[in-house]
């Protein structure tokens, strides 16, 4: 999903194949976001004949993220995962190439970078979410090293592979920060991935793979946990566990964490030769700041969304969905899959003066790679319970079909049937 680090400064305006909106003008409908979440809508309202649509996306071009791992892991390449984002704008519906600054519920108006002022109807928030680099100190330097990288960028993430390639051996560390993150299993994806090369090469044996990690365990849903926990086994990972990463001296290659011990904070350095990091992440800055977004408790700075109708509670033409929501499931391409038709379908009724038909059960899945042509399918739903949808096979253990499935099939599906609103 694109945030507004995508955002062209140089270009405010939108392509040649998009239709500009002036300042002050009003939309039916108005879509923040033109990530996975974003497209999702607008191809649903599309497809259900709903004019004055209108998607505000500051980027040009739409990328399929969860391939980054495997090019991160020399499985995939990284201009196979990129579509120019005006190719996939649903006819009938309106793109303004802006970022959004400020949203303002009671006047029902967004404000842009670029000047504009857009008043709407209905709102649908879908902005993704924001890596928050700089919360790490020294981490922007440190990723201009040989030694360091991270596969929640695109330009890094071929550089991961260089480093897993070039590795011959001493401490190769892996990092998760103890903020909600957009595919939690993607810190440790790469982690696998590196390990099981490590070992093909003949270079585990003379390597400590170390998994610094700001949750508590490996996995929340006990059962893919309890497989995620023999992955780690097999190729002698040591986990640190709510150990949140604060710092990278690049030069010296160590990586500092906090930690807790008996109530108190310590700080905790290692060395590394090799660093995957996964930075801080949080919602945009426009949205913590913003009525929509919750002031205070656990869910601070998220956007304000009933688990169930995808409603904001105290606006009830804002709806929400995807990374910046505060939906208690995991931050993924399939949540949105199972949210997007719920979020349409409710919209359309309360456009109708009607009452919420859809519910969304919390499913969300992770296509958790263990190693190369492996992968265990975790899904799963609110109340932490495996949810399958694939008939006949059991997706609660790794299996090498499912890797054809993650390396082929879901990016086919993805352009394909979800981002046509077709699936």
């Amino acid at each position: 999903m694109q945030t507004s680090e995508d955002f062209d400064r140089k270009n405010l305006m939108t392509s040649p194949d998009a239709l500009v909106a002036p300042v002050r003008e009003h939309h039916r409908v108005l879509i923040i976001g033109g990530g996975t979440a974003g497209i999702a809508v607008a191809a649903r309202l599309a497809r259900a004949g709903q004019k004055g649509v209108t998607v505000l996306e500051p980027s040009q071009h739409h990328y399929y993220q969860p391939l980054w791992t495997l090019v991160g892991a020399g499985e995939a390449r990284i201009e196979d995962t990129v579509r120019n984002e005006a190719r996939l704008i649903p006819p009938g519906v309106r793109w303004v190439r802006d970022a959004a600054t400020e949203v303002d519920p009671d006047a029902r108006e967004v404000r842009t970078r670029g000047g504009l002022r857009l008043g709407y109807d209905f709102l649908v928030v879908a902005p993704g979410i924001q890596l928050d680099w700089d919360r790490v100190t020294g981490l922007r330097e440190a990723l201009k090293t040989p030694h360091v990288s991270s596969n929640y960028d695109v330009h890094l993430a071929p550089k991961t592979w260089r480093l897993i390639q070039g590795f011959k051996g001493g401490t190769a560390l892996f990092t998760q920060p103890s903020t909600p993150v957009k595919c939690a299993g993607a810190p440790q994806k790469i982690m696998y991935l590196a390990a099981d090369h490590f070992r093909r090469t003949g270079v585990l044996e003379r390597t400590s793979v170390v998994f610094g990690s700001g949750a508590k365990a490996i996995f929340g849903v006990k059962p893919f946990a309890s497989v995620l926990e023999g992955v780690v086994h097999r190729y002698g990972i040591t986990p640190r566990f709510q150990h949140d990463l604060v710092a990278v001296d690049g030069d010296k290659r160590e990586a500092t964490f906090e930690t807790s011990r008996d109530g108190q904070t310590e700080r905790l350095t290692l060395s590394y030769d090799m660093l995957h990091v996964t930075p801080p992440q949080s919602a945009p800055d426009f949205i913590k700041g913003s009525p929509l977004a919750w002031r205070e408790g656990p869910n601070t700075g998220w956007v304000k969304t009933d688990k169930y109708t995808l409603q904001h509670p105290d606006h009830p033409n804002v709806f929400a969905l995807g990374d910046a929501s505060d939906l208690p499931t995991s931050r993924t391409g399939a949540a949105v899959r199972k949210q997007a038709p719920v979020l349409v379908e409710n919209l359309l009724a309360c456009m109708r003066d009607r009452p919420l038909p859809a519910r969304y059960d919390g499913y969300a899945s992770c296509p958790l790679t263990t190693g190369y042509g492996r992968l265990l399918l975790a899904e799963f739903d609110y109340d932490g319970k495996p949810a399958p949808s694939i008939p006949f096979i059991d997706t609660t253990q790794e299996r090498s079909d499912l890797w054809l499935l993650k390396k082929h099939g879901l990016p086919f599906f993805y352009w394909t049937f979800m981002m046509r609103g077709l699936a």
